[in-house]
C-alpha cells in the first residue's frame, strides 16, 4: 500500500522490528549475584509484568551482590491514542520588542521576577540560561529586557528564603527550579515552596504567578502541584518571557489596580 494513501493510526502497539509486533527493549538490576538463578529471577520479573518472548539478552555483574539485565520482550498492550488529551500551556509566542512593548504599554512598570534552585540543588546551568543577558540557542535571558526586573538567586536556596525574596521584593512572578530528582525529592521541595508560601498569604501580590521547572516537570504535573505553569528541558527564554508577559497583563486586566503609569 502506497503510504501516502494510509489512514493515520490511533491503536497503537510497540514497533520493534515491523509494524505492532509490540517488541521492546529494556533494562534493570536485581539486587542480587550474577548467576543461573539471577538469569532466571530476571525472566520471571519480565513475565509477571506481562510481556511475553521474554529474551534476556544480556546479564553482567555491577556488584558481588547486584546484577544488570538487558531484555527483549513482546508486549500486547494497545493504545488508543485517539483518546489522549495533553494538557498545553497555550499562550502566544512574542519577539524581544513585542514582549518590551506590550509590558510598556499595558503594565507602564517594570515587573519584578525571581528564580532560584531551590533546596541543596546545585544545579545552575538551566536557571542561569533563562535568567543571564546572553540567554540560550540565541534567545535572549531575562535580565536582557528593559522592562524586566529580572533577579537570579542562583542555587541552593532554600525555600523559605526564597519566599522572604517574593514578598520583599513583592515579585510578579516567580521560576523556581530543581535538577535533583532522586526519590522525587524536586517534587516533595516544589511542594515546600508553596507551603511556605502560603503560610506568606497576604504578605505577597495576589497576581503572582508560580512557574516551577526542571527536567522531569511537565506543565500538567505543575498545574497538579499548585503551579500556574511548567516548563522543561530545553525551554527558551523567550517562552518564559512570553508566557510571564501574556498572564501578567490578563492578571492586569482583571486587577486594574496592578497598572502604575510611570
Amino acid at each position: 500500500m502506497n503510504k501516502e494513501n494510509q489512514e493515520p493510526l490511533t491503536k497503537i502497539k510497540l514497533y520493534g522490528d515491523t509494524l505492532g509486533d509490540g517488541v521492546l527493549q529494556m533494562s534493570f538490576t536485581l539486587p542480587m549475584p550474577a548467576g543461573d538463578k539471577a538469569r532466571v529471577a530476571a525472566q520471571i520479573f519480565a513475565e509477571k509484568m506481562g510481556l511475553k518472548k521474554v529474551h534476556i539478552l544480556h546479564m553482567e555483574e555491577i556488584d558481588k551482590n547486584f546484577t544488570f539485565f538487558v531484555v527483549y520482550a513482546c508486549s500486547e498492550v494497545e493504545v488508543d491514542v485517539s483518546q489522549i488529551e495533553v494538557p498545553k500551556l497555550e499562550y502566544p509566542q512574542y519577539t524581544f520588542d513585542q514582549i518590551n512593548d506590550i509590558l510598556r504599554d499595558k503594565v507602564g512598570r517594570k515587573v519584578v521576577v525571581l528564580g532560584a534552585c531551590i533546596g541543596t540543588d546545585a544545579h545552575t546551568v538551566g536557571i542561569d540560561a533563562i535568567f543571564n543577558m546572553k540567554g540560550y540557542m540565541g534567545s535572549y535571558g531575562l535580565e536582557r529586557y528593559p522592562t524586566l526586573e529580572a533577579l537570579n538567586l542562583r542555587a541552593q536556596v532554600d525555600t523559605k528564603d526564597l519566599v522572604k525574596a517574593v514578598v520583599q521584593k513583592q515579585a510578579d512572578a516567580v521560576l523556581v527550579s530543581r535538577v535533583v530528582t532522586q526519590r522525587d525529592s524536586h517534587i516533595d521541595e516544589f511542594k515546600k515552596f508553596l507551603e511556605d508560601l502560603k503560610a506568606e498569604d497576604g504578605n505577597y501580590p495576589k497576581h503572582l504567578i508560580k512557574i516551577c521547572g526542571g527536567p522531569r516537570i511537565t506543565h500538567k504535573e505543575a498545574i497538579e502541584l499548585g503551579y500556574d505553569a511548567g516548563f522543561g528541558s530545553g525551554t527558551l527564554p523567550s517562552q518564559v518571557a512570553s508566557y510571564i508577559c501574556d498572564e501578567i497583563v490578563k492578571r492586569i486586566q482583571n486587577k486594574d489596580e496592578l497598572k502604575v503609569e510611570g
